[in-house]
């Protein structure tokens, strides 16, 4: 249900287009009505001007008409961005140009890529890396599984 608390001066109208339906709408307050969703798409624009439906004030297109406000639109963004947001797997994205960023920014530092044998794995046969456990003979193909099967299997030490 969406809650609609309308205008003091368009109360009485919403009411009555309210208990107009064959089932008529229920209040959930002194002020509130509940309207079905189904329903909500048919209310007039004119009973929602200046309404709070759940929790928000209803921003009509007739009121922005009548008091000259634009209407919303897509945020602008610079045009050195647009079309390069989409990444390619295992294709790196462009370096974002420095223009792209506001001037109170603060740019993050880029970590170094780890290599092979940093995080205690080490290069097997097909490309890829093994952990081995320290305790016993056994591999795993992340170092997640070594951890988890150290914390299970040893847990005498």
């Amino acid at each position: 249900m969406i809650h609609v608390r309308p205008a003091s001066e368009r109360r009485r109208d919403f009411a009555r287009w309210a208990t107009g339906h064959t089932v008529k709408l229920r209040t959930v307050g002194p002020d509130v009505f509940a309207v079905p969703p189904h329903l909500f798409v048919d209310v007039p624009e004119e009973l929602l001007i200046g309404a709070i439906v759940d929790g928000h004030r209803y921003r009509s297109p007739l009121e922005d008409e009548a008091t000259g406000t634009p209407p919303p639109g897509p945020v602008d963004q610079p045009d050195v961005l647009v079309g390069e947001l989409v990444g390619v797997p295992g294709v790196p994205l462009p370096p974002v140009p420095d223009a792209a960023y506001p001037p109170d920014a603060v740019l993050l530092p880029v970590a170094p890529a780890a290599e092979p044998g940093q995080d205690g794995s080490t290069p097997d046969s097909s490309g890829g890396n093994t952990f081995a456990c320290d305790r016993c003979p056994r591999t795993f193909t992340t170092a997640r599984g070594r951890d988890t099967h150290r914390r299970q299997a040893h847990t005498e030490d």
